[in-house]
């Protein structure tokens, strides 16, 4: 009997690349069912809540690596010494166990993969993709930008004040404390809005990536510009309602809107005034500048 001895798998190029993202993906998935499970169940911490965004944001990045596919298997290989530096720093961020280390280094050696293995045309590339990676990403701004926020936390409390007392409501604004019928509400750090502005500014980067509106200066800052003006538009309302149910004995309700899918869909309301508005103007700004 002869035996027959099978060649060994030729390490070609693409076999390792394909192992190396494949690995990335298998360390990955339970820190991702993690996020997903704490984003979606609203079981994981109140700044981490922050990054909700993500359940959309992490889907949309991975769809548009997909389509960009071909273009990045066209790329030739080059390796960038900076890609090495940004796995290595990945590498230890995720070892070292710590949450907020380990949250990092996921868009780090996303980073640091395309560099290494495209270099900084894989990097341009993938750019969009990995910014909406790091955006979607949870970190501690949230928690870092809280004690500045007091500025805000004065104003919403002023507007909301007003606008109750508009309704024969006995209202007493001190500081960022709303007294209403012997009730008080407090306009915490992580109630001055800055959830929604950072769900709506993302979600806006992803219109504009979408209609390719992204391209043009004017539509970037009108948007984003609006759509600041329209977070903290809506978290004066949601505040107003939530001084108002509380301060009148609707508990109920309160917690519906509070800690409920009510303030899911204030949020979806937000968001579909941010479609209105990319759509007016694509349609009254961008159209006439582009014919002229």
């Amino acid at each position: 009997m002869q035996l027959r001895l099978k060649a060994p798998i030729a390490l070609t190029p693409r076999l390792l690349n394909g192992a190396m993202i494949g690995c990335f993906f298998i360390l990955y998935a339970p820190l991702l069912v993690y996020w997903y499970d704490g984003w979606l169940n609203k079981t994981i911490g109140i700044e981490h809540e922050y990054f909700s965004h993500g359940v959309i944001g992490l889907p949309f990045a991975a769809y548009i690596s997909w389509m960009k596919r071909k273009q990045w298997q066209k790329l030739p290989d080059s390796f960038n010494p900076l890609g090495a530096v940004l796995l290595g720093l990945g590498g230890v961020f995720y070892l070292s166990g710590l949450s907020m280390y380990v949250n990092l280094s996921f868009p780090i050696l996303l980073t640091g993969i395309c560099l290494y293995l495209k270099g900084i045309s894989g990097f341009q590339l993938q750019k969009f993709p990995l910014l909406f990676v790091f955006l979607a990403t949870p970190n501690p701004i949230p928690y870092l930008i809280a004690p500045y926020t007091l500025p805000l936390q004065r104003f919403i409390s002023a507007t909301v004040g007003f606008i109750i007392m508009q309704f024969g409501l006995d209202v007493t604004v001190d500081n960022i404390n709303i007294f209403i019928e012997e009730r008080i509400v407090e306009v915490a750090p992580y109630c001055a809005g800055l959830k929604l502005l950072f769900t709506a500014i993302y979600v806006a980067l992803m219109l504009l990536y979408w209609t390719e509106n992204i391209a043009s200066k004017t539509a970037t800052i009108l948007l984003i510009l609006g759509t600041f003006i329209i977070s903290i538009s809506t978290n004066i309302i949601r505040n107003t309602l939530l001084t108002f149910l509380y301060g009148t004995g609707r508990d109920g309700l309160f917690n519906w809107l509070h800690q409920g899918w009510g303030g899911d869909l204030l949020s979806a309301f937000m968001l579909s005034l941010v479609v209105l508005l990319l759509y007016g103007i694509e349609k009254y700004l961008l159209v006439p500048i582009d014919e002229g």
